[in-house]
């Protein structure tokens, strides 16, 4: 028996707070795209509908205000084209939240640092957009390259190798009888239960978010309801892999309506 299925046969009412998750496994891919122009990949060519704009971010961006000299006047709000993040099959997250009719996501990022998105609390990184469209109404695109970017925010072409599992939460999320037994049956076996069993690391759709530089904050939608992790973006050692000066990104998104604007919180 696994050190996973051990701890919920000890503690049963641990079982309805597993939520499905997919790790990511992302890697470097030498000389331009993936091979499978399809897939789900990190970074790489750009896809857009036919005939619509690409979406540009026109929020203020302080490091790209700082560069400018003193003496010059406030900098008018210039648009600044979005790069793409990630590119997911509903095939690949079956468990995602998504509008009826979508079989493809598309997260796109303005590659600059923003500290006024609004309804983010203690938030200083990039403004993340979802896009849930139909692969079959889109079409290679050729984007304007940003205005201005941080180069840590540009991703590079990565594959993806898609593995499902059950994700359990941190502590700070479960009840409080809960959190004292699954820290015992940790403690019993000689682990940890955050590093050993608790939720998985890495880029991930779905499952649960880690709070190990903060409390739990819930992050709840503009209807009230209680937003649900969508992607962890983690900045690791490896430098084709590490976006941003973050250790993880979390982008969280309504259950009820997966077309409002999305929740972000940063675990430095």
């Amino acid at each position: 028996m696994t050190d996973t299925a051990a701890l919920l046969a000890a503690v049963p009412g641990l079982a309805r707070h597993l939520r499905p998750a997919t790790l990511l496994h992302p890697y470097a891919v030498r000389g331009g795209a993936p091979a499978d122009p399809a897939a789900s990949r990190i970074g790489g060519p750009a896809e857009w509908p036919p005939g619509e704009p690409w979406p540009h971010c026109t929020a203020r961006h302080p490091e790209e205000e700082d560069a400018l000299p003193r003496r010059a006047p406030e900098p008018p709000t210039a648009a600044t084209a979005l790069v793409p993040l990630a590119r997911i099959r509903a095939e690949d997250a079956p468990h995602l939240p998504r509008p009826p009719g979508t079989d493809l996501l598309q997260v796109l990022w303005c590659p600059n640092d923003h500290d006024d998105i609004q309804g983010e609390r203690y938030y200083y990184g990039p403004a993340v957009e979802l896009h849930w469209q139909r692969a079959a109404d889109l079409a290679p695109a050729t984007p304007p390259p940003p205005r201005h970017s941080a180069p840590e925010y540009l991703p590079r072409p990565c594959a993806v190798r898609p593995e499902h599992l059950l994700d359990l939460p941190d502590r700070d999320e479960l009840p409080e009888e809960l959190a004292r037994a699954v820290a015992e049956f940790a403690e019993r076996q000689g682990l940890e239960y955050e590093r050993d069993l608790g939720r998985a690391d890495g880029w991930k759709l779905g499952g649960w978010p880690s709070w190990h530089c903060t409390d739990l904050i819930p992050i709840d939608c503009r209807c009230g309801a209680r937003m649900v992790l969508l992607l962890t973006v983690e900045s690791g050692e490896d430098p084709d892999l590490s976006l941003g000066r973050h250790g993880e990104l979390h982008v969280f998104v309504c259950p009820v309506d997966p077309a409002h604007p999305v929740g972000l919180d940063i675990q430095g």
